[in-house]
C-alpha cells in the first residue's frame, strides 16, 4: 500500500456522528445523489450531497445517524454547497451508509 499517512495526519481529519434531519432529490447532480440535512449535534447543522440513491429511500434516511467528515473545505455541487462528507462503503454503483450500530449524542468524534 503506496498511499500510507502518518497517525498525526489521521488526528487532522474530524469524523463526527450526525443524524439525518432531512433528505431532498437533487436533480441537478451530475450523478444521482440527494441533498442531505444533518445535525451534529453542538456543531450546528450541515449539508451534504450523498450519492446513495440506489440503496436508500429517502424516508428510509431521516433520523438514521452517518458519520462524516466535517472539517473538509466546503465544496460546490452544482448549485448545492456541501459542508461534510458522508462516510459509505462503495461497492460497484452502490454506496453503504456507515453509521453507528447504537444511537450516540449527534457530534460525538469518531476515533
Amino acid at each position: 500500500m503506496d498511499n500510507t499517512i502518518t497517525f498525526d495526519d489521521f488526528t487532522k481529519v474530524d469524523l463526527r456522528v450526525g443524524t439525518i434531519i432531512e433528505v431532498k432529490d437533487f436533480p441537478e447532480a451530475k450523478n444521482p445523489a440527494y441533498k442531505l440535512t444533518i445535525d451534529f449535534g453542538d456543531l450546528g447543522t450541515k449539508k451534504s450531497s450523498a450519492q446513495i440513491t440506489t440503496l436508500y429511500k429517502k424516508e428510509d434516511l431521516i433520523n438514521k445517524q452517518i458519520v462524516a467528515v466535517v472539517n473538509f473545505p466546503k465544496k460546490q455541487i452544482a448549485k448545492f454547497m456541501s459542508e461534510c462528507l458522508v462516510l459509505g462503503a462503495v461497492n460497484g454503483k452502490d454506496v453503504i451508509i456507515l453509521n453507528p450500530d447504537l444511537r450516540v449524542k449527534n457530534g460525538t468524534p469518531v476515533n
